[in-house]
């Protein structure tokens, strides 16, 4: 059965086609007045008949569509999908809808994503992430998405746009200097990234924490791998194989701390008796697993729904100076840490 149409409408009600218009665009007060009596007619016949209204044509007469655009790096790791819940619950809630893509960590499809939204109409967008900005290709698609005076927001500062942003480096110091309080000497760190760049907030500050602490630095605890749950696993066994093996290891984020909880079991290992672990993101499960796990927050749907008044401030008004907002992360301490074992203190 084919959709109703405006035509339709009409007909039921006994109209001409621009009066449906008239009313479906709340236009009866213009020029042609259309009385009550006659507008009742064309809503009943609407409801009767179930029309709808046809998104894009709506669109195209009124230059907004009621959507914003997301794009994320990975929609496997459950940071990022309560960075989008976040969003998406603000932006319901002002009566926008969100079309959301992923990179899947890949400069290809992301430049693929960025031709596709040039394409398509949308109000604005928010960038989560700095991999896509690692493509040349990327970059420039983004350059005429932007050209077009489109609302973006990104959740860095690579790009002189509004931004929603949290530096994890004061809060990798923190744990730095938490764990080394707890006798840690031996400290080692999964850096599980799709793109180097991406975890220098985590690398540097423990590199420096390091060097502060007159320990050398031993590339060997320092693991890198993919963003996938089984590189992170993989890593972990190959950490916490060496001899004398870390008594602490920092993990780049909770997903891959998931992954090294696993791992430490697997080789017979107590979490935090024989080894104390710190991940990054607060993700809801961190607070169930056993052991609960020390990490570092920064709120992701929180910062997803400040993203949303961001973008829906801009979009409001065109001319406001860049917004820079700020998110400070904090150290939760829960029980995957403790005092380094005995056998490892110096």
């Amino acid at each position: 059965m084919n959709r109703p149409t405006q035509v339709d409408v009409a007909q039921r009600a006994g109209v001409s086609r621009a009066t449906v218009s008239y009313v479906l665009n709340g236009l009866t007060e213009g020029r042609v007045p259309i009385s009550n009596e006659t507008r009742q007619r064309v809503l009943a016949a609407i409801e009767e008949l179930g029309y709808e209204l046809d998104a894009r044509a709506q669109a195209l007469r009124s230059g907004t569509t009621n959507t914003i655009a997301l794009i994320i790096p990975d929609l496997q790791n459950p940071h990022f999908c309560e960075y989008a819940n976040g969003l998406e619950v603000a932006a319901r809630a002002a009566g926008y809808h969100l079309l959301l893509s992923s990179t899947t960590m890949n400069d290809e499809y992301a430049v693929e994503i960025f031709k596709d939204l040039a394409r398509r109409r949308f109000d604005g967008l928010i960038i989560a992430s700095s991999f896509i900005l690692e493509s040349k290709d990327a970059k420039a698609t983004l350059e005429q998405v932007r050209k077009r005076g489109l609302p973006i927001v990104e959740m860095d500062e690579n790009y002189g746009v509004d931004s929603v942003s949290a530096d994890y480096r004061d809060a990798t110091r923190e744990v730095m200097s938490y764990l080394l309080s707890l006798g840690h000497h031996r400290i080692g760190l999964v850096y599980g990234v799709g793109n180097h760049e991406i975890g220098q907030d985590r690398l540097q500050p423990y590199l420096e924490s390091l060097t502060a602490a007159n320990i050398p630095i031993e590339k060997d605890l320092i693991a890198e791998c993919g963003p996938a749950i089984e590189d992170g696993y993989q890593a972990s066994l190959k950490l916490l194989r060496l001899a004398p093996r870390p008594s602490a290891l920092i993990v780049i984020n909770d997903l891959l701390a998931i992954s090294t909880l696993r791992a430490a079991a697997d080789l017979g290992l107590r979490v935090p008796e024989d080894l104390s672990l710190v991940g990054f993101d607060d993700i809801p499960m961190a607070n169930y697993l056993v052991p609960r796990l020390t990490t570092v927050t920064k709120n992701a749907r929180a910062a997803g729904i400040k993203a949303f008044e961001v973008l829906l401030a801009r979009i409001q008004n065109p001319d406001l100076p860049r917004q820079q907002i700020h998110i400070k992360p904090r150290l939760i301490l829960r029980e995957s840490t403790g005092p380094a074992p005995s056998s490892a203190e110096s």
